[in-house]
């Protein structure tokens, strides 16, 4: 079975490897299709289309998209899409724009709780500074002292109702879900066990997204136990969705490693069946 990992990070976003080197650890850990999907910015897909080639592996091109929905952020991949899309670069940009403004926020709120100089130091953990996020201000209190890990940096502060943490309101649903597809890819749910939503705020979420031409859902992520694989599973088969694999990989060390997760289960149908750039691909795996 190929080894397909549909969901890393670069340091265009909140990863710590520039795209290459993404692409190269990709490589060596055995993956044969990899998306690298920065947050709310494509501008690492040429680098890493490059790289690939280079290294004989397929790259995917895609994003994650920043959401609010039900009072909460939500993540939507969109996979296979068109870099160069209009609608898709005009609705990056506008999420952009609130990024520097929410570090800002976040700053002051640490700097409330008796830690300061945070937005400097998270900044300078952002090699793309536009896309200062949490996690470069986890990397930042690891850094200065304040927790051991980034986990830790995110359960003490960041989360909600913890220092460092502040309402945000990112775009809606329907204009993520309508710029993946104006682009021509396919829009994927991500880590659906992230959210703290109770069954029936997760099924009217699924509903949504499914009417708005959503089409996947992760089953088989890092943001997941592995005790939770099948009950994604399942709701995937419930509501129609297909099924997506992969690490969400931002840096080594930092949880689950790029191309490292099991398979998707066997009842799932997989979100890359019938792409055609994989026939060659699954054509020479079973010669």
């Amino acid at each position: 079975m190929l080894n397909i990992d549909l969901h890393c990070h670069s340091d265009v976003s909140d990863g710590l490897l520039p795209p290459a080197e993404v692409v190269a650890r990709a490589a060596a850990n055995g993956v044969d299709v990899l998306a690298l999907t920065d947050h709310d910015d494509v501008g690492g897909i040429e680098a890493a289309r490059s790289a690939a080639a280079a290294a004989g592996i397929a790259l995917v091109a895609g994003v994650e998209i920043s959401v609010s929905w039900g009072g909460q952020t939500v993540h939507v991949v969109g996979l296979r899409v068109d870099p160069r899309s209009a609608a898709l670069a005009a609705g990056l940009q506008e999420i952009r724009r609130g990024r520097i403004e929410r570090a800002r926020r976040m700053s002051d709120d640490l700097a409330r709780a008796g830690i300061r100089g945070a937005y400097e130091g998270a900044y300078g953990y952002a090699a793309n500074k536009q896309m200062i996020g949490r996690t470069h201000f986890a990397r930042w209190l690891v850094a200065a002292g304040h927790a051991p890990d980034v986990r830790a940096a995110f359960r003490r502060f960041l989360t909600r109702g913890n220092p460092g943490y502040v309402e945000h309101q990112w775009t809606t649903l329907e204009n993520a879900v309508g710029w993946i597809r104006a682009s021509g890819g396919s829009a994927v749910l991500a880590h659906p066990g992230r959210y703290p939503f109770n069954a029936r705020e997760l099924h009217l979420l699924l509903d949504a997204f499914r009417a708005l031409g959503g089409i996947g859902i992760e089953v088989v992520t890092g943001g997941h136990h592995p005790s939770e694989y099948g009950k994604y599973a399942d709701l995937a088969r419930a509501f129609g969705l297909r099924a997506s694999r992969g690490a969400d990989f931002h840096a080594p060390g930092e949880g689950v490693d790029i191309g490292r997760l099991p398979h998707l289960p066997h009842y799932c149908v997989p979100i890359w069946q019938g792409w055609p750039e994989l026939d060659a691909l699954l054509s020479s795996s079973l010669a």
